[in-house]
Parts: C-alpha cells; structure tokens; sequence
C-alpha cells in the first residue's frame, strides 16, 4: 500500500525506441495520474546506443525512479502464428530457437532468441522493460477494424514490412519481410505469375519435426510485456467509410526531386512485390485457410508514395486504405497499456 502511494507522487517517464536503418527514433512521455504533461521526440543519426543517445534518454528518466524503457522489435526471424494451442504450433513453425507469448489468447507473435538476448545486450546501459512486436502493433493500430473484419494490415517500416491478415480479431495468417535481405529463392518468386504453382519450401524449408516447445518459453520472456490485457484498450476513434478515403495517402511524387522520387518509386515497387509474394503464399500453403481478400489497411510509418496504393488496387484489385502512424509514439502506446496508463 506504501509503495503505490509513493509511486502515485512520481511522475512515470515512458521511453520508446524504434531503430531504423540509418537512425534511431526516440519518443519520450512524461505520464501523471492525469495524463501527459510533456512529450518529446527526436532521431539520432546511429543504429546503436551511443553517448548522445545516452546522455538525451538519462536527462528524462533521471526525473522519477518510475521510468521504463520500451523498444520496438525489428528482428529479422521473427513472426506471428494463429494459434496458442501448444500442440499445434508446430504445425507452422519450428519454435525451439525462439522465445514467444500468446496474444488475447488467440494467437502467438514470436522472436529468435539471439535476437533478443543481442538488444538486451545493446541497451544494457539503460535497460530494456518492454520489446514489442510489429504485429502488436498492427492489432493495436487497427483495433476498430480487426475486431470486426477480414482483411490484411500492413505496418510499413523503414526497411521492414510486416503483413497481417485477421478476421473478426482472429489472426489467419503473418508474414515479417525485410527488404534488405531478400534472398535468391524470393527472387525468383517475385518474377512468377501469382497463378503459378509456388514452391512454398521457405528459406530453404523449415524442420517441423522433433519440436520442442517447452512450457518456460511463454513464462521467461517478460521482456515482451504482458500485452494479453489490450483488450481493456478504449478502442480507437470510429474509422468511418469518410475518414478512409481522406486518409487515403495522397500523390507526394510532384513535391520530391527527381533522384528521391525515383529512389521511393523503387521502394514502393519492391514493397509492392514483396506484399504480392505474401498473399501469394498466404493461398497457396494448404497451413493456412485460405480466404478470398478484398480489403488492405496500411499503418504507414515512412511516408511511402501514391504509387503502392496503386499497385495493389490496379494489379491486385484491393480495396486500399492507409493511416499515418506515428510509430514511437504508438509503441509509447502500447508500454502505458502495459502500466495501466
């Protein structure tokens, strides 16, 4: 009882980082019972934690003894699966390199444990509370609509692109791809029709037998935040049909110099191949039930062009509809729903 009203006289400092390809955002909330009565965000021109890093996050959390440092997950072998049911996760994926925990039990988000132990080791000057998925994220983003639809939401990311399809709140399918490391086999994908037959062996094919998914697994990985309870989330303004179309991303190509706008032309092609292979496979593997996808929401992180929305409606027919998204500030989001903020 002592504690919490000590606790309750302290402001509670949250502190966000999402590390991107050639910098670092931080995102810093200073929290009372009442509310934010301050915030701030910056970048740093580094994909580690270096001494300018240090000396900006020290300067807030020096503020209160209550401060928790929560950091976005941008591992390359990483993913979701939909199912909590431990005998028939490996049905999907191998989890025995990989720490994971089950979400609103319903589905399961999962990281390669070298990656984690490797951010723990990155950030061990300052700590590391809370590590959060991309598909949190994405089922936090898009709470209004996953609740009650079937349809895919993309987090775009610098760099990276994580793919979701949910219907009615429950995950069917998701894909993390990460634009920099494609390998040959995907290549060659890319350039098949999406009515060709595709060889669904990925990354060289991915041992289901002798699993072994130990109960420990879901209990040691507090570093993940126990974000099973964002169901108690005050659920997101309506998203009305209105607000779809003027949140639809608008043509920016005319404003960008030439060599910028053919280099995000080329970025927003690859992203839209990348997302042709992922629900390529999402009707092809006989692991997932199948359904037919008319609607596409985009959480856009980066600032992508018209010409992605394009692509997917002129090539693939979507029905496509994209949000800013602020992405500190939303993995802030999810680390005061962690602390009952």
């Amino acid at each position: 009882m002592l504690s919490k009203i000590l606790e309750s006289l302290y402001l509670k400092v949250i502190v966000s980082i999402v590390v991107e390809r050639k910098r670092t955002l931080v995102h810093i909330e200073l929290c009372s019972k009442k509310g934010i009565i301050d915030e701030v965000s910056t970048e740093f021109n580094t994909t580690m934690l270096n001494d300018k890093m240090y000396d900006f996050i020290s300067e807030y959390i020096k503020e209160s003894p209550y401060f928790y440092i929560s950091i976005l997950d941008t591992s390359i072998v990483q993913g979701a699966l939909p199912t909590c049911e431990k005998n028939k996760l490996e049905d999907y994926y191998d989890l025995s390199m990989s720490k994971y925990k089950c979400f609103d039990e319903k589905w399961i988000f999962y990281t390669a444990k070298n990656d984690i132990y490797q951010i723990e080791r990155e950030y061990e000057e300052i700590g590391v509370d809370m590590i959060f998925s991309p598909f949190v994220i994405l089922a936090n983003f898009f709470k209004d609509k996953i609740d009650n639809n079937l349809a895919m939401y993309v987090l775009v990311q610098d760099g990276f692109i994580s793919v979701a399809i949910f219907e009615n709140a429950q995950l069917i399918y998701a894909q993390h791809l990460d634009m920099l490391a494609g390998d040959e086999s995907e290549d060659i994908l890319l350039e098949d029709d999406m009515d060709d037959d595709i060889d669904l062996d990925l990354d060289g094919g991915i041992d289901l037998e002798d699993i072994d998914v130990e109960e420990g697994d879901i209990d040691s990985i507090d570093e993940f935040g126990d974000i099973e309870d964002l169901d108690s989330l005050e659920d997101i303004d309506e998203f009305s049909d209105n607000k779809d179309v003027e949140e639809e991303l608008q043509e920016i190509n005319t404003s960008l110099p030439e060599d910028e706008d053919n280099e995000a032309f080329n970025e927003d092609y690859q992203r839209f191949s990348m997302l042709q292979l992922a629900i390529s496979r999402f009707y092809t593997d006989n692991k997932y039930e199948s359904k037919f996808i008319e609607n596409v929401y985009i959480a856009d992180c980066v600032g992508v062009t018209n010409d992605l929305k394009k692509y997917l409606e002129e090539e693939m027919f979507f029905n496509v509809y994209v949000r800013q998204a602020d992405l500190p500030a939303e993995v802030c989001e999810l680390a005061k729903v962690e602390l009952g903020l």
